[in-house]
């Protein structure tokens, strides 16, 4: 086994922007840091400790969340992303019926089925 862990951190600066590091650590390392090797502090004003520790932002590997003491293996994926501002579900009815007012009326109705 190596000295060298290789690892991608992947920040979700803004809706569908990702800013990719890819970083070399010594085996052993944790999410913490990783997040110090890259320097994520300097790229967003709002991206602090801080706000890590409080939930603004989180972190996770390969999609699972994580602590930040969380161990990291070789090839490992660090994603560091914000809060949804907007539940999911809600975001889809608004689009919905947003959809809904814009059609004429009846065109989002079934075909009545024909006689055979």
């Amino acid at each position: 086994m190596g000295t060298q862990l290789q690892v991608e951190l992947a920040l979700g600066l803004a809706p569908r922007q990702v800013h990719l590091v890819r970083l070399s650590l010594p085996v052993g390392s944790t999410v913490r840091d990783a997040l110090f090797a890259a320097d994520v502090w300097s790229l967003d004003a709002s991206l602090t400790l801080q706000a890590l520790e409080s939930g603004e932002w989180t972190v996770g590997v390969w999609g699972r969340k994580e602590r930040p003491g969380h161990v990291l293996r070789d090839r490992d994926r660090v994603e560091l992303v914000r809060q949804l501002k907007v539940d999911p579900k809600e975001a889809r009815r608004v689009r919905y019926r947003a959809q809904g007012e814009k059609l004429p009326k009846g065109i989002h109705r079934s075909p009545k089925a024909r006689p055979i």
